[in-house]
């Protein structure tokens, strides 16, 4: 009942479009625009569903939006997360703090497939050094992972320590005293880690709720 709801919910979100056409995707865009497509048959023809974010959000609320384009016009907005109902099921959006989260066509009969990004984009771009450098591709994604563990690891041990101290828990536990005293430089450097990591997996599209920073939209 509660998953219906929230369907619903964000099925309200989607208002229709102006019409306007897709820009094209420019260089400079990498870490601003997500661009990401799929082709759904449409009365018997195919018609490309592409979805846009622009992640910086609206020049004047700072809203960040998603709008769902057919064949380069579009039809519908929303504010994320988003639910676009296509023909035959229907399209998930969602963004983390670091960048895209989820871009998936969700088939009425249950078949799932992931969007295709816009080759120019940073998650095309990172696409392609996956497919041509399938090794490098490996290492660089576990050494993602293992800086978001560092800094995972880190932030527990600094809010364990004030935590301890408040006088009902120290009763009950006692206090806790982080064994590590990083010196500041050293301090960012792993946060910055922590931070390239994130978005390194933003641009595949990786999202696992306690290693990835920010619940997201």
């Amino acid at each position: 009942m509660s998953a219906s709801w929230n369907e619903r919910r964000l099925a309200k979100r989607a208002k229709p479009g102006d019409g306007r056409a897709l820009k094209p995707f420019r260089w400079w865009q990498m870490v601003r625009r997500s661009v990401l497509s799929i082709t759904l048959p449409v009365d018997g023809r195919p018609v490309v569903h592409t979805v846009e974010v622009k992640h910086g959000g609206d020049a004047e609320s700072g809203v960040v939006r998603a709008g769902l384009y057919l064949d380069g016009r579009l039809r519908l907005e929303s504010r994320l997360p988003a639910r676009f109902p296509v023909a035959g099921g229907h399209i998930e959006v969602h963004r983390s703090e670091a960048g895209m989260r989820r871009c998936h066509f969700v088939g009425d009969d249950g078949t799932v497939r992931r969007l295709v990004p816009d080759p120019r984009s940073a998650e095309g771009r990172r696409m392609r050094f996956a497919r041509e450098h399938p090794a490098a591709s490996g290492l660089i994604g576990a050494v993602s992972i293992l800086m978001l563990l560092i800094g995972l690891g880190l932030n527990l041990l600094q809010i364990a320590e004030p935590v301890s101290q408040i006088p009902a828990i120290a009763a009950a536990l006692g206090t806790f005293e982080s064994p590590l005293r990083l010196p500041l430089w050293l301090n960012l450097t792993l946060g910055v880690g922590a931070a390239v990591g994130a978005v390194e997996r933003a641009m595949r599209m990786r999202y696992h709720w306690l290693l990835d920073s920010g619940a997201g939209t």
